[in-house]
Formats: C-alpha cells, sequence, structure tokens
C-alpha cells in the first residue's frame, strides 16, 4: 500500500491511544513501514511503537505481514471505515498538569483523558492558542498542510506571530504554500514585518501546532476544523510530536535567500564593471586593468555565475539593481574602444 492522498482522521475518540492515532498517521501519510522504521521517523520509544502497532492491529486499522526475503513486518494502513469505535476512557481525577501552564484558563474544554482534552470549536481552540502564545517562551512550531489561507485563520495568525516574534520566541513553519509571494501579505503582513523561519515541502503530514515543547494542538478531523482541536500535554505524545517536526523541518527546502544581496567585489572587479559601464570592450578594459582579454572574460563570467544569470544583459540589470555599477555620463560619452 503506497501513502494515502485522503486526510487522515483523529483516532483519538474512537479509543485509540494518542500514540496509536500518532503512528496511524505516519502509516497513512507516508506508507507502509516496520515497526523499527516508525521507531526512528517518530522518534518515539520502541515499546510504545509496538503498543500503538498492537492497538491499531486490534481496531482493525493495521495489518503486519513479512514480505518474502525480509526478517521484519511490515506494517499497512487500512481504511477507517473497519475501526471498531471504543468509548473514550473517563477523565482521571486531577489529570490536568496545571503546573505545567501556569496563568492560563481553558473554557468550554472536555476531558478525555489525563493530559488530553477536546477544544469543541475553531473559536475555542483559536482562544486556547491565543492563551498559550501569550505565555509562550522559548518556542513556537507550527505545520500547516493548507494550500491557501482564509481571512478567518490568517488575521488573527498575523497577530500572534508578531506577538510571539516581538517577544523574542524561536518560530519555526513548516507548509505545502511557497514562500514567494508572501502567503500572507494578502492579510496584512509586510516585507518589513517579523517573520518566521519557513521551510516548504510538498506534504505534511498534520496540522499542529506546539508551544514551548509543553503543548501540542491539532484538528480532532483534518478536513474540518470546526469540530475543534485536541490538546495534548502528555510529555511522551509531545516528544513524539516534536520529533515528527523536526524530522520533516529537516527534510523541507529552506526559503533560498536571494544571493546577489551579499555579493561583494574585489577591487579588481568593481573597477572592470566600472569600465564596462563606461563603454569599453573586453580588450580595452583589458588594456586599462594591465591583464589579458581572456582574463577579463573569465571575470565577467565569474560575477555572471555568482549572481545567476545568464548573460551580459542580465550582468548589467543585476549589478545596477544593487547599485554596484555607476550610471553613465549624462552626455552619453563613451570609452574609446
Amino acid at each position: 500500500m503506497t501513502a494515502s492522498a485522503e486526510p487522515v482522521p483523529s483516532l483519538i475518540g474512537w479509543g485509540a491511544s494518542p500514540d496509536a492515532d500518532l503512528v496511524y498517521r505516519q502509516l497513512s501519510t507516508f506508507g507502509r513501514a516496520t515497526a523499527g522504521e516508525l521507531f526512528r521517523e517518530l522518534g518515539m520509544p520502541r515499546a510504545r511503537v509496538d503498543a500503538a502497532l498492537d492497538k491499531l492491529a486490534a481496531l482493525g486499522l493495521a495489518v503486519a505481514r513479512r514480505p518474502p526475503g525480509r526478517t521484519s513486518m511490515v506494517w499497512a494502513p487500512r481504511s477507517t471505515a473497519r475501526v471498531r469505535r471504543e468509548p473514550p476512557s473517563p477523565p482521571a481525577a486531577g489529570a490536568w498538569p496545571r503546573e505545567a501552564l501556569p496563568d492560563v484558563v481553558v473554557h468550554h474544554a472536555t476531558h478525555l483523558g489525563e493530559g488530553l482534552r477536546h477544544l469543541p470549536s475553531r473559536a475555542a481552540s483559536r482562544a486556547r492558542l491565543g492563551e498559550l502564545v501569550a505565555v509562550a517562551r522559548h518556542e513556537h512550531l507550527a505545520m500547516h498542510p493548507e494550500s491557501s489561507f482564509d481571512a478567518e485563520a490568517a488575521k488573527p495568525a498575523l497577530a500572534m506571530d508578531r506577538t510571539l516574534l516581538e517577544r523574542g520566541v524561536s518560530m519555526r513553519v513548516l507548509g505545502v504554500q511557497p514562500a514567494t509571494p508572501d502567503p500572507l501579505s494578502t492579510y496584512g503582513r509586510t516585507p518589513s514585518d517579523p517573520q518566521p523561519a519557513y521551510r516548504e515541502m510538498p506534504a505534511v503530514p498534520m496540522k499542529l501546532f506546539v508551544v514551548d515543547r509543553k503543548v501540542a494542538l491539532f484538528p480532532v478531523t483534518p478536513t474540518d476544523v470546526n469540530r475543534g482541536y485536541l490538546e495534548v500535554t502528555q510529555p511522551p505524545v509531545v516528544a513524539a510530536l516534536v520529533a515528527l517536526f523536526e524530522r520533516h523541518w529537516a527534510a523541507g527546502r529552506a526559503v533560498q535567500e536571494n544571493p546577489m544581496s551579499r555579493l561583494e567585489l574585489d577591487p579588481r572587479e568593481h573597477t572592470l564593471i566600472g569600465l564596462l559601464a563606461q563603454g569599453h570592450t573586453d580588450a580595452s578594459a583589458a588594456t586599462e586593468l594591465r591583464v589579458s582579454p581572456r582574463t577579463v572574460s573569465t571575470i565577467v563570467r565569474s560575477l555572471m555565475d555568482r549572481l545567476g544569470v545568464e548573460n551580459r544583459f542580465q550582468l548589467g540589470l543585476a549589478l545596477g539593481a544593487r547599485h554596484l555599477v555607476a550610471p553613465p555620463e549624462p552626455d552619453g560619452r563613451r570609452r574609446p574602444a
């Protein structure tokens, strides 16, 4: 079975553990894998991976087979139509670790177990994220699988980004949208605004927020954020989600800075482009510099390669845009060839 293109539902409300939900999401997104591969990819202890796979097998959501010539069992996901729903465990008394998030009050949340609660709507989830942003001190991680943002999500997100970045919180975002043009410029972000570090991938496995590596939020149903989010504070589960983020961050494509913005010229290069701008040929510029015409051509080719341009016209535009060449004389006079 290959990786699925279909949205991966949350299994928490159907009796699966958070570990099983995460393992199922990994299998459904990236295809079949051995327990050892899941252990390495998710950064989750092997015993918990095995327990998660056992739970998925009991629910009819994963099946293991040993391919010919292999010693390890390979696990493949099965359709969620096969799930045997189980009621969630009742909340444990005093289960919520309030000390992990001081001075934060959650409204209208339903406890599902120790370190796990359901924020029942998009508005409640956004309000909760705002509370977490207000107390975040170190790091904010986010994954966005959407190909575009709507105004309802983008406008409050911009305000939260500014709050975090102006406070000095490290912020990394992984998404599928190209960074250029900025997808949030439509909603008011300008080039002068602080922006998080961003990497792009063809696909990410889930929508996710992780605050200070203590709290993780992700939608109950990936295709319908109006059904709310799950909030998890169980340290092993949060650590596994962070590991999932880090794995994809390492594989993501960083936004490339324009190499022209960092171009530095040595004195000979600077003199040469000034001569060429005045109308010198390679031969006459070589005479002025007391080098061979071949050396002039080599210097020009090196500049073109460093600036990523293909001809001298483009080179002139690139150098002019960086104010690295003086404009010609007002009367248009040129040096003799």
